[in-house]
């Protein structure tokens, strides 16, 4: 854990207020209740092909929450962007996407949606995925820029933002 930075305060993390991980449940409860009560699609694979469809996402999303959990558990960091961050992680699937747990709630919220039998929430990802970049990546962004500078903005250049 930090000590006191220069002011006598508790280093902070990134300035995020709602935990990301609130969205794409949100998001999947709102898919799933439009699909239920007003507008039910009716269109898009049925049966084996939906089930097996939202299981392979579902399997995605837990793999790539898996491995990016692992690599915060490895250099034994804390996932939650308001904590400090004592050092970059830019090894295993950070060297992908600098977003593996926000991609990963996309195909959870959108295989879930498939195994409850709604496209939905899959159509919704994107809507999820701006608001998690309101809500969190703009400001963990500014953060990393401001404690790593140079280091972060070259894996800025290397590295896409989804994938």
């Amino acid at each position: 854990m930090t000590e006191a930075n220069d002011v006598g305060e508790k280093e902070r993390g990134a300035d995020v207020r709602i935990p990301p991980p609130v969205v794409p449940v949100v998001m999947l409860i709102v898919g799933l209740g439009l699909d239920h009560f007003a507008a039910p699609l009716g269109v898009g694979p049925v049966g084996l092909a939906r089930f097996a469809g939202g299981a392979a996402l579902t399997a995605v999303g837990l793999g790539l929450l898996g491995a990016a959990a692992g690599l915060f558990r490895k250099t034994g960091q804390d996932p939650k962007p308001w904590e400090p961050a004592p050092e970059l992680i830019i090894e295993g699937i950070y060297r992908i996407t600098r977003n593996p747990m926000y991609v990963a709630f996309g195909a959870l919220q959108a295989g879930l949606g498939m195994l409850f039998g709604s496209y939905l929430p899959g159509l919704l990802v994107p809507l999820t995925w701006w608001i998690i970049y309101l809500i969190a990546i703009r400001h963990e962004e500014a953060y990393l820029r401001e404690k790593f500078g140079a280091e972060y903005e070259a894996y800025l250049g290397k590295v896409r933002r989804w994938l």
